[in-house]
Formats: C-alpha cells, structure tokens, sequence
C-alpha cells in the first residue's frame, strides 16, 4: 500500500555521518530519506519489542512477589510495635558479648 509521506523532519549532524549515510543510500540504491526511513523504523521496532519482553519481566516479577507476600510467618504479631526495643536488644547482645570476648581471664 502506497501512501503519500509529509510529515518533514530536520536536524543537524556531523558531516562525516552524513557522508557515510549518503554513501550507504547510494550503494543500496535508494535515496536518503528512504535510508533513514528505513534505519528509524528498525530502531523504533526493535524498541518496542524490548519494552515488550521488559514489561513481561516485569509482570513476571510481579507475580513471583504476589505468590510470597504474606508468607513470612514470624510467630511474634507484636514484632513491628516492637522493633525499636527488639533492635536495641540485639544491640545490647551484641556489645555484651563483645565486651566478654575483650576481658582480661
């Protein structure tokens, strides 16, 4: 299907990019806009297929964390209320035991 092209679009670049992509359209024997036509449009192909395996990543991810939310069984419903003082607890082991290890017998 043929369809009329008039959307224009400028910008600048290097000289030698411009050569090379002039010498490229003209060893495939096409013109310019076709070359890069055809380079943005596998570009843009080859994107999207990426952000589509990233999305189905994503939803994968997102089902594995589902699968484990609420499965962490502690024993201890108080546990959150009390992590301030369970912390300094661990703390306070921690230092005792290290003091004990630094005494002269």
């Amino acid at each position: 299907m043929y369809y009329m092209k008039t959307a224009v679009y400028s910008w600048r670049l290097a000289i030698d990019l411009k050569t090379d992509l002039e010498e490229q359209a003209r060893n495939q024997g096409t013109s310019l806009s076709s070359l890069l036509e055809q380079i943005a449009s596998e570009w843009l192909q080859a994107h999207r297929d990426r952000n589509l395996s990233d999305a189905e990543e994503q939803a994968a991810i997102r089902q594995r964390a589902v699968a484990a939310i609420g499965s962490v069984r502690g024993g201890d419903p108080s546990r959150a209320s009390r992590a301030g003082e369970l912390v300094h607890e661990i703390i306070r082991r921690k230092h005792d035991k290290e003091s004990r290890a630094h005494r002269p017998d």
